[in-house]
């Protein structure tokens, strides 16, 4: 098995560029793998190795400016969920193209899971799933409103649409991780919203804690690595990652007259031309090749609009 790490924390890096060699060197010297990203507002990702390595990784994280309340989320996996390390420079550790939002400042009110299920099961109550479409598509909580959004950029508007759907409502969302709504609740708190709540920790940390019968959760948890999905008790679930546009393909859609293993999925056959399928089986060539060899191919890596 294979540890794995999420993490993130808003902070003040003035200048994140001297940051980031020494997270790759040390990540280097302990076998990890995954994505970093820094930004003037903070550090987010998803890393893989040994314990004992991940936890010199967050003590080095935590002695930074302003990172020394950084929370991680821990799980493991049965095979190698990351190919290569990567630590990358970004305006935002999540992009919501929202310069005056700052979490820094205020963010909504925590809820741990149990409050969550009691919360969210009120009558005055408007449950918000943040995250994408295609992370909404394989599961989220019963009775949650799926904004249709292919980006976090494009929550606020979807907001300033929709936001007379919710006229005297209490405010209730969830994200992947928790990152994704430290802003959106900051952004809500600055629209005038006064009772805004989000689930401490995310999905992960609710379905690593709730007991399975008691869970209102439906479906599986997207994850930005090559698990593609896990649920309760964070169990590897049982999704693949289509090579082409990346979204999670259930069991049956592997039976698709579109799937094409390495080359497109019943969601995507039409987005690509034929010069790049071409590529697309040329790349899943190779991979078959290197497998064939005992080695692995370093093909399309997860998404890193990240929890």
């Amino acid at each position: 098995m294979f540890d794995v790490c999420a993490l993130y924390h808003f902070a003040r890096f003035d200048d994140p560029a001297t940051l980031a060699g020494p997270l790759r060197d040390l990540c280097a010297a302990e076998g990890i793998t995954g994505t970093l990203l820094l930004a003037p507002e903070g550090i987010n990702g998803t890393v893989a190795g040994p314990r004992a390595g991940l936890e010199r990784l967050l003590a080095h994280v935590r002695a930074l400016p302003g990172c020394a309340g950084l929370e991680a989320k821990f799980s493991t996996a049965s095979a190698p969920p990351f190919g290569r390390m990567k630590v990358r420079l970004k305006r935002e550790i999540v992009t919501m193209g929202q310069p005056d939002v700052d979490p820094r400042a205020a963010v909504g009110h925590y809820l741990s899971p149990e409050a969550w299920n009691e919360l969210i099961r009120e009558g005055d109550v408007a449950v918000i799933d943040t995250r994408n479409d295609y992370e909404v598509a394989i599961g989220s909580f019963e009775g949650a409103v799926d904004p249709g959004t292919k980006s976090f950029r494009e929550f606020p508007d979807w907001w300033e649409a929709n936001k007379a759907r919710f006229h005297n409502k209490r405010i209730a969302m969830f994200c992947t991780g928790g990152i994704r709504c430290e802003k959106s609740t900051n952004y809500l708190l600055g629209q005038g919203i006064e009772e805004v709540y989000h689930l401490k920790g995310g999905i992960l940390k609710y379905l690593e804690d709730m007991d399975e019968a008691q869970s209102l959760w439906r479906g599986d948890c997207f994850v930005f690595d090559e698990r593609v999905s896990v649920g309760h008790g964070l169990r590897e679930g049982p999704h693949v990652l289509c090579r082409a546009c990346r979204r999670p393909l259930a069991p049956e859609d592997l039976a698709h007259p579109d799937y094409e293993e390495g080359v497109c999925c019943h969601r995507c056959a039409g987005e690509y031309t034929d010069t790049q399928r071409g590529r697309f089986r040329e790349r899943h060539r190779q991979v078959r090749l290197a497998e064939a060899r005992g080695q692995r191919h370093i093909g399309p890596q997860p998404r890193e609009d990240m929890r």
